[in-house]
């Protein structure tokens, strides 16, 4: 290696050097909404890389050019940052990633990286299939995961559809996800991780996150969560020890619904018994450098962008969410045409006491509205009607204001019977296992005032 290389690697150590102190000693000390808004990027980066620019910017170039060869091969090797490729990465992509670490270690001493993707199915994927290798030389070997079988109806596909019946990698449902011996009876030396969702969708299952993340351990197991429908505002799996976030940042993250991303924030040194010291060292890293560049499950710069101006004020957004989502709950438990709600803010709701000890409003300890530790269940809630599927049908054909749709975490409210939509391709027996009855309607409450929302359901009920 020659001086004019080895000076590009100083270089770029003393930068790491500098940004890695910043992040320890100053921005891991902020408070949850700072660090939504800033992220890491700091002025000396927007003076020094990006014209002053405040806001970050949005690299919207496919590739990266180099001074000269020799930066190019230490760059081409990992050995200085860099981004060379926008599948690869991207200075854009890096702001977004940067801010989801930090926020899903917020209030913990975790070390985490974080790694986007195109969409939250890209997530889950790049997650789980990292660990679904064979450990030994044995063609034979058999590969299973265990997951709670409460999941979004596109993990349950993949999980079910594209791992278990086209790959022959066997996923053993649990049926009682705060059954931990449920749980404990499905691993066997074979298990490369556990699995879970919580709060689910559209069921609003929830478990012991601690229990069942401490008996994966045990087991020499990491734990991945999916905590899509509450967000870091709500709940940090990493901060009760899961290994692994997936997070649909398409949904309550980027309220906008101006496009599709998913990420994997992961901690760093993760357990695991796949061989790989890579992976266990700086997991997301190693999806970035590797798989995922193969893949090609890259965001757009621009789509990053749009995501990181919405997560700037995700708490505040999902508690006033959340605040009118049990509104709505108590107003629909109460009508004659309602038989069942699931809400998880519902005190009669069975798993009201295990979702009180895990969902809680970020900092509102601190905040002066508050001055004190506060729950909040989000915007997320399904039903069941007296008169079946055709009254939910006519329900949801008579809302005027509410859209009729398949996504969550809008800000504007959106509802569907995940029946004959994001859980249609399941079928009946799966949902069955997943405990989707065929009427249930699920609501996703938006920004609009409640009682504009309570309006148009008061409107469709009467004629349901």
């Amino acid at each position: 290696m020659n001086e004019r290389a080895k000076k590009y690697i100083e270089t770029a150590r003393k930068m790491l050097a500098e940004r890695e102190r910043y992040i320890k000693e100053e921005v891991k000390k902020w408070r949850f909404d700072t660090v939504a808004v800033h992220g890491a990027y700091s002025v000396r980066e927007a003076i020094e890389n990006n014209q002053g620019a405040i806001i970050e910017p949005i690299f919207m170039s496919s590739a990266q050019a180099y001074r000269d060869c020799d930066e190019m091969e230490v760059a081409q090797n990992y050995q200085i940052p860099n981004w060379a490729y926008t599948r690869i990465h991207n200075p854009s992509i890096g702001y977004l990633e940067d801010t989801l670490a930090l926020l899903e270690a917020y209030g913990s001493d975790a070390e985490t990286g974080c790694a986007v993707t195109s969409s939250g199915m890209a997530a889950i994927a790049s997650a789980t299939d990292q660990f679904l290798v064979k450990l030994t030389k044995d063609p034979a070997e058999p590969i299973n995961f265990v997951a709670a079988c409460q999941v979004y109806g596109g993990t349950f596909q993949q999980f079910n559809v594209r791992k278990m019946q086209e790959r022959g990698i066997e996923v053993r449902w649990v049926k009682d996800s705060n059954n931990r011996e449920e749980w404990n009876s499905k691993i066997d030396k074979n298990t490369r991780f556990l699995f879970g969702e919580l709060p689910t969708n559209p069921g609003l299952y929830f478990f012991d996150l601690k229990k069942v993340v401490d008996l994966a351990h045990e087991h020499g197991l990491p734990f991945i969560a999916d905590s899509t429908v509450a967000t870091p505002a709500l709940l940090r799996p990493i901060q009760y020890g899961a290994d692994i976030v997936v997070q649909s940042v398409t949904k309550t993250m980027t309220a906008s619904g101006l496009g599709i991303v998913g990420a994997v924030i992961a901690r760093k040194n993760l357990i695991t018994q796949i061989p790989n010291d890579q992976l266990k060292a700086d997991f997301t890293t190693y999806l970035i450098q590797f798989p995922n560049r193969d893949m090609g499950w890259c965001v757009s710069p621009l789509q990053a962008i749009l995501s990181l101006s919405d997560i700037r004020t995700l708490r505040t957004r999902v508690d006033v969410l959340s605040q009118s989502a049990m509104k709505i709950a108590r107003y629909l438990e109460k009508h004659p045409k309602i038989t069942k709600v699931n809400y998880l803010g519902l005190e009669n709701h069975p798993l009201h006491e295990v979702a009180r000890k895990y969902l809680r409003l970020v900092d509102a300890e601190y905040d002066d509205q508050y001055k004190k530790p506060v729950n909040r269940y989000g915007h997320l809630m399904s039903f069941q009607m007296k008169g079946g599927m055709p009254a939910a049908r006519s329900l949801l054909d008579g809302l005027k204001r509410i859209w009729r749709a398949t996504d969550l975490g809008r800000i504007k409210s959106i509802i569907t019977i995940p029946a004959i939509s994001t859980h249609q391709q399941m079928g009946e027996d799966s949902r069955n296992l997943a405990a989707i009855p065929p009427d249930l309607v699920r609501l996703c409450v938006g920004g609009e005032h409640p009682d504009d929302l309570i309006a148009d359901l008061d409107q469709a009920l009467a004629e349901a």
